[in-house]
């Protein structure tokens, strides 16, 4: 096996379906996060040869007798030269069992902002935890960034057990606090795991210092991990990318319009709905890759014909009609702000959902959560960087937004600095955390 920059192919039995898992990692600084990652990549042979020559003689230069592993994803020259992690590392590699796409992502408080990149397409997220320092300020930041941005599995990383002399009670009492505070941030899983990314006890073989342990490794655990929230099961949604009107000889009156299927089933024959006008009409056919289909299942990107010739353009969204979403101006939601400037009410923006952009303006910033209690703190006036508060925004056009909690995709905004592009804020709408402080 080898890792690369993109994904490698995997040879594989035709008859033997291999999906894809997607993760990030997490937790405060120096918990040993890259160092995982590079003892995952290293223990089940997926870096080449000359990765690891280079790894070691770095190690070598700097008087370290084994490799660095944290090396392999640390890829910045601040990074190497810090010892730290600043931007999010993105590593694909796999196993007989599983493709994986990982994003190894910055500790530093200042940083946080990253991870909301990192883990808002992720399955999972490893949350690693210092033995010796047990569950910290910027572990709670962490699991409570995953808890907003609904990542369905939560591993919980105790590592440096060497340092605690693989002391099970030392372990069993971390595990116990963190699975209290995810349980009242709403995380449905949480899979604690005792290990050293130093030593590789518990990443990738069992570790004979902690017999007392019977769980997987970590490994195991992301190879066996149910993938994949059953999307089909949803109410369909179809944002618009875009029309085909080729106008040739062959297709003088074809006109199609192209997209990913967000979530749901569509079916030849269906009636659909058209937001935001309202217009309605019947599925005529579906193309899939130049080929006529009787229905498409997210996540297919296929083009739809309708009955009706109707006003449609990219950032429309059909729906059954018997489902459709309702449309609003007013979005109430929870942001994290990953921008330097701040975010103040008054504000304009333009707000970029699925693949509509439209312009929008900040009434209210109602408050600004705070990670240590989970307490709402009210009336903040403004958000800043790595910020996460609740927003009430106003559109110039209706939306058809779904609740985050149902549709992580079809749920979601950026919000966008009109005047150079800048993304401002990563948006989810609905409920979000926390009580009234």
């Amino acid at each position: 096996m080898t890792i690369l920059d993109s994904p490698a192919p995997v040879l594989e039995d035709a008859a033997v379906a291999i999906d894809t898992l997607r993760l990030a990692t997490a937790g405060s600084v120096d918990d040993g996060k890259s160092t995982l990652v590079g003892r995952l990549l290293h223990d089940s042979k997926s870096i080449l040869t000359d990765q690891l020559e280079a790894v070691e003689a770095v190690s070598a230069q700097r008087g370290q007798d084994t490799p660095d592993l944290a090396l392999l994803t640390d890829g910045l020259r601040a990074e190497r030269e810090q010892g730290i992690t600043i931007d999010v590392a993105y590593r694909y590699f796999a196993t007989a069992r599983r493709r994986f796409i990982l994003a190894d992502t910055p500790g530093h408080v200042q940083y946080t902002r990253n991870m909301v990149t990192g883990a808002s397409t992720a399955e999972l997220a490893i949350i690693l935890v210092d033995a010796r320092n047990g569950v910290v300020e910027q572990t709670r930041r962490h699991a409570a960034v995953a808890a907003l941005l609904r990542v369905p599995q939560v591993v919980l990383a105790v590592n440096k057990m060497d340092l605690v002399g693989y002391d099970e009670a030392a372990y069993a009492a971390i595990a116990d606090e963190f699975a209290t505070y995810a349980a009242s941030l709403g995380i449905p899983a949480v899979t604690p795991v005792p290990i050293s990314a130093l030593n590789g006890d518990n990443v990738v073989d069992p570790s004979a210092n902690m017999d007392w342990y019977v769980g997987p490794t970590v490994l195991e655990h992301l190879e066996t991990v149910p993938v994949g929230r059953d999307t089909a099961e949803a109410p369909a949604r179809f944002p618009v990318q875009y029309v085909i009107r080729p106008q040739t000889a062959e297709h003088p009156d074809y006109r199609g319009y192209a997209g990913q299927l967000a979530a749901g089933t569509l079916s030849v024959g269906e009636q659909v709905t058209i937001l935001p006008s309202g217009l309605t009409s019947t599925i005529r056919g579906i193309d899939v890759l130049g080929e006529r289909a009787d229905a498409a299942r997210a996540p297919q990107s296929v083009t739809l014909l309708l009955e009706d010739d109707v006003d449609i353009s990219r950032g429309d969204l059909i729906a059954p009609s018997a489902s459709a979403p309702a449309t609003t101006r007013d979005v109430e939601a929870t942001v994290c702000h990953v921008a330097d400037r701040p975010l103040t009410v008054g504000a304009r923006v333009l707000l970029k959902h699925t693949t509509r952009t439209v312009q929008a303006v900040v009434r209210d910033i109602e408050s600004r959560l705070d990670l240590q209690d989970l307490t709402r703190q009210p009336n903040p006036g403004r958000l800043v960087a790595n910020d996460i508060g609740r927003v009430l925004l106003r559109t110039a056009e209706p939306l058809a937004l779904d609740p985050y909690s149902a549709s992580r995709l079809t749920g979601s905004f950026l919000l966008i600095e009109p005047s150079d592009g800048t993304t401002l804020a990563a948006g989810m709408a609905g409920p979000g955390l926390g009580t009234e402080g």
